[in-house]
Parts: structure tokens; sequence; C-alpha cells
């Protein structure tokens, strides 16, 4: 048997990032993104340091705010809430999730993000907006997967989609994007028995749990589309939802690394200029 294809997604964030450029050029300012970490846990350190990097080497103005890991809600909010209202800030990401034992709550943060700076895609009202197929931002490793999907000419009209994980960052997000893209959607989770035959009708099976090797080959349907948005670190290496074997059954498949991941930042700058083009309302 074959092995399933290759979907890399350097050339599919290349093309994202040149969509960045030209739009900026449209632009009569510089879009200016903001990024607020609390706490100094070193993936996290490590992933707002890349956004940043990224940002600039295109021209955008990015910049951190950095809070101690003991900040109080009230400190962040008021941070967030000072940017919401500052012209000059076109897009604000709070990096999550929150240290552990933080009392910070969620809901309340995104909610002093007002849906136009709202990059992330995250808030109530962006969330809204995704699932009423009203113009908004969408969130960036959902837009990635369906960008990744677009490049390489994997139809998605009429095809069978089921995405294993239903997080509000991630699954349930991409489902209304493959809705809005007329596929048949199927959510399935740590509760769906038999998980096998579900996934097993996926002409576009998602992988998007954090469970590492969850998806093994009796579980794929021969010749489908794999998108692994796992990210997993297993004995120092960084691996996947999905068993490297299934390749062996996939029509296609995302590595980890070098799949989805390079997506989401690329996203998140696309969704910066986008904010900075939308009406302030």
């Amino acid at each position: 048997m074959n092995a399933a294809t290759v979907l890399s997604g350097e050339p599919v964030a290349a093309a994202v990032l040149e969509q960045v450029r030209v739009a900026m050029g449209l632009l009569a300012f510089t879009p200016n993104l903001v990024v607020v970490r609390v706490g100094e846990d070193p993936a996290s350190v490590s992933y707002v340091k890349t956004k940043a990097n990224r940002a600039k080497k295109l021209g955008m103005r990015s910049s951190v705010i950095a809070l101690p890991a003991e900040a109080s809600e009230a400190e962040l909010l008021e941070v967030v809430r000072a940017l919401a209202v500052d012209a000059d800030v076109h897009g604000i990401l709070v990096q999550l999730p929150f240290p552990p034992g933080s009392s910070i709550r969620k809901s309340a943060v995104l909610a002093a993000i007002p849906a136009h700076k709202d990059v992330d895609g995250l808030t109530e009202v962006s969330v809204g907006r995704l699932w009423s197929d009203e113009p908004g931002l969408a969130p960036c490793t959902p837009s990635g997967v369906i960008s990744l999907l677009d490049h390489y000419n994997i139809p998605i009209l009429g095809k069978r989609a089921v995405i294993v994980g239903r997080s509000a960052l991630v699954g349930k997000p991409l489902a209304a994007l493959l809705l809005r893209r007329h596929a048949t959607v199927t959510l399935a989770h740590s509760r769906t028995r038999p998980l096998a035959d579900v996934t097993r009708e996926a002409d576009i099976l998602v992988a998007a749990t954090g469970k590492a090797g969850l998806i093994t080959p009796e579980m794929v349907k021969p010749g489908a589309t794999v998108i692994d948005v796992g990210i997993n670190r297993v004995d120092g290496r960084i691996v996947g939802d999905v068993d490297p074997t299934v390749a062996g059954v996939a029509g296609a498949l995302t590595p980890v690394p070098g799949g989805v991941g390079l997506l989401t930042v690329a996203h998140l700058l696309l969704n910066t200029v986008l904010a900075a083009a939308l009406p302030r309302a």
C-alpha cells in the first residue's frame, strides 16, 4: 500500500503570509498587535515570542505585555480594557491558559476584548458571528485547517468530516467553518462510542484531542485525508494525536511538527490585518 501524501504546512503558511503582506500594503497605517501574557510558562513565553518575531519580520508592529503569574483578574482586566479603547491597537491576544492556581476567569477577560480586536476569535460576539454565518474573525488554528485543505485542493463540499475533539479553540469553530463549506460534520469526543466506527466514516478526519497516538490505522477510512492538530510532548519529542502508522491507510496526512501548527501564527497575523481594516463597532 502506498504511503499517504504528506500535507506540509510550510507552503500553506507562506501563502497566508503573502496574503498578509498584500493586505498590509492596502492599508494607510501599520497594524499593531499586542499580546498579553500572564506568568512565565516556558512554552507560552516561547510561543508568544514566535508570534511577535513573525509579526515584526512582516513589518507589523507587535509588542508583549507580561504580567506576573500572581497577577489578579482585576490587574489583567485593567490592561485589557486599556488596550480595548486604544485606537492605536488593532489586535489583542491574551495568551491562554492562565497559570495553574490562577483565579482569573477566562470568560471575564474575553468579555473585555472588543470583537473588532479579537484576533483569537474567542469572544462571545466572534463565536456568535461564526455560527450565524456573519463576517468576523475566526479562530486561527481552524482557519489554518481550511487553508491547508484548500491549498492542496482537497474537496470539502459534500464530504463527510469527522472532528475528534470539541474544544472551543479548535473542534467547535472548525465544525462551523466546515459547515460553511457544505461538509457533513460530526463532532466526536471522549464519550463517543464506539469511536472507531465514527472515524471510519470520515473523508476528512481531524484529530484535535491532545492525546498522543489516539488515532490508529483501524480507525481510518482507506484514502481519507487526516489532519493532525495535536501537539504532545512524549520522551522529549513533539508528536501528534495520530499514530504515524496511519500513513499506510490514509490518502493524505499532515506531519507533526511541520503541519497545522505552522498555520496558527500565520492566521493570527492575517486576523490582525483584517481587524485593522474592520469598522470600529
